[in-house]
């Protein structure tokens, strides 16, 4: 039995998935199923800590800052071969990766989508030509300052991450059409 204080709220973006942007998909490419329907299945960020090489205190600025995005505890990702050029050896820690499913993804893409970007200095929009042939989309974020969560003054070291958005989607045009209803401010070209 739930009191009206347990009850979840729907995270917005997965509200409006569900009321809006399903249903213009659907009639768009003409699914006749709704299981057809391209949907969001998680949302991987990565974070490469090269630095960490040499400094093995660098790998927990960039924990501590992917913590503080995501609101996951990342994975620490460890080098799998030694590289003598990079003075790397294998088990270093080199990266930090987070994968978010769930109402925790639909909150980060709409804080990412209604935050982040638009505080990205000189932002043009989004490559929509990315996508790798599956309907899965990758772009990097070259700050981790856009996000409002990270405290300008306690950041040891810039860094950036990558965002990778799985979907169900079959093709590219059909993972484009998902984010670009969802919100993605994609460049004309």
């Amino acid at each position: 039995m739930t009191t009206a204080t347990e009850t979840k709220t729907m995270p917005r973006l997965k509200e409006r998935y569900r009321a809006e942007v399903a249903g213009q998909l659907r009639e768009q490419f003409g699914f006749a199923n709704p299981m057809q329907v391209p949907g969001l299945v998680k949302i991987v960020v990565n974070m490469g800590v090269g630095e960490a090489a040499r400094d093995s205190k660098k790998i927990d600025g960039a924990v501590r800052d992917l913590t503080a995005i995501t609101g996951q505890k990342p994975l620490i990702r460890k080098a799998t071969k030694s590289i003598a050029q990079f003075k790397l050896r294998e088990g270093m820690p080199i990266g930090a990766k987070v994968t978010l499913r769930g109402d925790r993804m639909w909150e980060f893409l709409d804080r990412l989508l209604s935050i982040a970007l638009p505080r990205i200095r000189d932002f043009r929009g989004l490559d929509g030509r990315k996508l790798d042939g599956h309907g899965n989309y990758t772009f990097g974020l070259t700050e981790q300052s856009v996000f409002h969560e990270i405290d300008q003054d306690k950041i040891d070291a810039v860094r950036g991450m990558d965002i990778t958005l799985v979907t169900t989607a079959k093709t590219d045009d059909e993972g484009r059409a998902l984010l670009k209803l969802l919100g993605f401010p994609f460049k004309e070209n």
